[in-house]
């Protein structure tokens, strides 16, 4: 059952783009990286191919989990989604956790 208000994505993907870690002002690690996934999907009882890619950022502890990884390895990240900014709607995925798949 989900919370009303709830607010939770996972993804299993290949990392395919990994930024530089930067630091806040406050001094919050930061880090930008893409995840592209593809899957297999049943939709209204058809199977269906699933492709995309997801942009991300990583926030203190999980950039530091995300700076260890190389392009190329199958990840698991958890988080949320909000928009980029107050002008720019496009979704990004806000990590709590990545893992290796």
């Amino acid at each position: 059952m989900i919370e009303p208000g709830c607010n939770q994505f996972v993804v299993n993907g290949e990392l395919v783009d990994l930024g530089d870690l930067r630091y806040t002002p406050a001094g919050v690690a930061r880090i930008e990286l893409k995840i592209r996934h593809a899957s297999t999907q049943q939709e209204a009882g058809v199977q269906r191919q699933v492709q995309c890619e997801i942009q991300a950022l990583a926030l203190g502890s999980a950039a530091t989990q995300a700076k260890g990884l190389q392009l190329g390895q199958r990840v698991r990240a958890e988080g949320f989604l909000a928009q980029r900014s107050l002008r720019n709607t496009q979704l990004v995925l806000h990590i709590d956790n990545i893992t290796l798949e």
